[in-house]
């Protein structure tokens, strides 16, 4: 059974880019409510411990750079199949290889550069909520 909740982050590129506020058009368009949302900026840091799922992957320190070069958005999502759908509104993680119309697919530049990130699994999109989130800074909980 999923739960009704994702996680994402609009990362520094499309931040910086000023793409934010159409990416979360997007989203709520999509039928997400916004249960939480905060601009903030990883130090590097807590940017390791975020991925540190990805601690023994070839890309690790550059993503991390990456993660804490900027601002982000992060933003716990709800919707019935939360997880599912949302990872289909943003595409494939390159974005050459995602669909027309999803988020990745507009917005982002490159592999790296891919403008958001989006919960793979409810169990994850909880712990990835919790690591920016407490339970007080959640609507509706």
């Amino acid at each position: 059974m999923s739960t009704k909740r994702t996680f994402t982050m609009i990362k520094p590129d499309a931040f910086g880019a000023g793409n934010a506020g159409a990416i979360l058009k997007m989203i709520e368009e999509a039928g997400f409510k916004l249960v939480a949302m905060k601009i903030t900026r990883l130090a590097g840091d807590a940017a390791g411990k975020f991925y540190a799922v990805h601690h023994e992957r070839p890309f690790y320190k550059d993503l991390c750079a990456y993660m804490s070069s900027g601002p982000i958005i992060a933003a716990i999502l709800e919707k019935d199949n939360a997880v599912a759908d949302f990872r289909k509104l943003i595409g494939a993680t390159n974005p050459a290889d995602a669909a027309e119309g999803t988020i990745r697919k507009l917005y982002a530049t490159s592999i790296e550069a891919n403008a958001v990130h989006g919960s793979d699994s409810d169990e994850n999109a909880a712990i990835e909520g919790n690591f920016f989130f407490s339970e007080l800074e959640k609507v509706g909980v």
